[in-house]
């Protein structure tokens, strides 16, 4: 039996709770009788809640599910946390078969879960759509495997890379659809980031529930809108203490700019597992080097002048071999505008 439509099943489910389980995966699950009908789903729906597992299983009654296959995009946890083992559940409920993305990168779990099941007599397949069910869970991966956050940057361009006009004009280089899109890619993370000049700029509201902003020299005014909602942490040269709300945290300042890789990983230390940068050209350029994954919004116009806002604005380089390299991995239309979704190759 082919099981990657009920693997990529148990994705869509997962993808329900985008931004509300961090820092645990996302995980959804269907479950088969033992004659192959689908007869309950489930996913982990936030933090704290039932895994995707124990959520479709609870939903059973009478047995229903005895001698049945269990499909998850992720191996069955086998350690008590915010709830019992997943893989104990299983084996209780005389499910004969289970079905795996991938195993979890979990040092806790780590193939645990699959050997306690295949010691209870279960089945097990693994590794079904395996690089499908990574990319959903590549934040958890990275917080897992290297203990860093992980870091995406979003930007909107013409057609020739610009950002805005030279005196800084850019409202609306792309259409409400492609905006939209932009509101549902933010909840996937934990915090966003940006910087004192963007908000000079642009005056944005950046509705989200948690703030990073660099502000080195504290320009910015502590009423402006994006200051009125969410945890903010106010990264400066100069202050470190709690008021009014804002968390300022004093930063080390390496050639009269704030340090991102202390920014990082004070983040991470903070509890903030991913984070999504908007901002300009300047720190879009020097951010790419810790960036895991880049949004590019392109709308079908071209400025035409070279004094425009570049959205990558941070170096001389004499060799094209110099360039930073990418992977395209995933192209969507919104309205009249492209988004490209692209990773850097040496990462």
């Amino acid at each position: 039996m082919q099981y990657n439509l009920l693997m990529k099943k148990c994705i869509e489910l997962a993808k329900q709770a985008e931004g509300l389980t961090s820092p645990n995966p996302l995980v959804g699950c269907v479950i088969l009788d033992k004659d192959g009908n689908e007869i309950s789903t489930g996913y982990h729906r936030k933090y704290g809640d039932n895994h995707a597992e124990r959520d479709a299983l609870l939903k059973l009654h009478n047995g229903e599910e005895t001698g049945g296959t269990l499909i998850v995009n992720l191996e069955p946890c086998s350690h008590y946390g915010k709830t019992p083992p997943c893989a104990d559940l299983i084996i209780e409920r005389g499910i004969k078969k289970v079905v795996i993305g991938m195993q979890d990168v979990n040092p806790i779990v780590a193939g645990n879960g699959i050997r306690k099941l295949k010691n209870a007599g279960i089945e097990v397949v693994e590794n079904v759509l395996e690089d499908e069910c990574k990319i959903l869970n590549e934040v958890f991966i990275k917080n897992m495997t290297k203990n860093e956050v992980f870091v995406a940057l979003k930007t909107a361009t013409t057609l020739d890379g610009k950002i805005a006009t030279s005196n800084g004009s850019s409202k609306w280089i792309t259409s409400s659809k492609a905006r939209n899109e932009v509101k549902k890619i933010r909840n996937r993370y934990d915090a966003i980031l940006t910087t004192s000049s963007t908000i000079l700029a642009d005056n944005p509201t950046m509705a989200h529930r948690k703030k990073i902003i660099l502000d080195r020299e504290l320009k910015t005014n502590l009423e402006a809108p994006i200051y009125k909602d969410g945890e903010i942490y106010l990264f400066n040269a100069s202050l470190d203490m709690f008021e009014g709300g804002i968390n300022f945290i004093k930063t080390p300042v390496i050639n009269e700019k704030l340090d991102l890789e202390f920014i990082l990983k004070k983040a991470f230390d903070l509890g903030i597992k991913s984070i999504l940068v908007e901002s300009g050209g300047h720190l879009n350029g020097e951010i790419l080097k810790y960036s895991d994954k880049i949004y590019h919004f392109i709308a079908p116009k071209i400025t035409g002048d070279n004094s425009s806002l570049s959205c990558f604005d941070f170096r001389h380089i004499e060799n094209i071999n110099e360039s930073c390299n990418f992977k395209i991995t995933n192209q969507e239309m919104f309205g009249s505008d492209i988004l490209l979704t692209y990773y850097p190759i040496s990462k």
